[in-house]
């Protein structure tokens, strides 16, 4: 897009400012780091433009204490940008399935499942974050078909980003926009662990 400008418009009635301000259905995949920290950075341009901000994190351990939920509770409640709602779904989970378990973790990713359609119906925060939640889709604890069409029949203005590896060709062909984050090298590749300030 040379100079912010699109290529092509299409003929669809829409005024420049109608086009401009459609809600979004964005999806972040791949094998690449920086899924959710490009959610996270998008959420933090959404408080500041007074947006209420919905973040529900489906295989993050809620034992976690993640930097971007620390950073973005404390703006959410400075009284300037928007209010900033965070939502761990049940114990959390990891992509590396352990047995068991499965069961409870299910049941945990349909609760919040439930919750962002009660909040998408109600049009409780105009953007929102579903971080990991190409996995309950990927592993069949919900309904592919329910989502898609639940996403992209939303009310309202509300922008949804969703992040995690395996995005379902549904759920892409129905997104607005799709970024495949690649790898080239990363320090797991040569036995290193996660580690305080760059992955949490």
């Amino acid at each position: 897009m040379p100079q912010g400008k699109p290529e092509s418009v299409p003929d669809d009635g829409l005024t420049t400012r109608q086009r401009r301000n459609r809600p979004l259905l964005i999806v972040h995949t791949g094998p690449g780091k920086g899924k959710s920290t490009a959610a996270f950075g998008m959420a933090l341009r959404a408080w500041n433009q007074g947006w209420p901000v919905g973040v529900f994190q489906f295989v993050k351990s809620a034992k976690w204490r993640i930097g971007e939920e620390r950073a973005l509770r404390v703006l959410g409640e400075s009284g300037e940008g928007g209010p900033v709602a965070w939502h761990k779904m049940g114990e959390g989970w990891s992509w590396i399935q352990r047995p068991g378990t499965e069961e409870d973790h299910a049941a945990d990713a349909r609760e919040g499942w439930a919750q962002i359609k009660r909040d998408l119906a109600a049009e409780s925060h105009r953007f929102y974050v579903l971080d990991e939640f190409t996995y309950p889709l990927k592993w069949g604890w919900l309904d592919l078909d329910d989502v898609v069409e639940t996403l992209t029949a939303r009310p309202g203005s509300q922008h949804v980003v969703v992040t995690g590896r395996d995005a379902p060709d549904r759920l892409i062909e129905a997104a607005d926009l799709v970024t495949e984050m690649g790898k080239v090298r990363h320090p797991m590749d040569a036995g290193q662990k996660g580690q305080r300030g760059i992955e949490w």
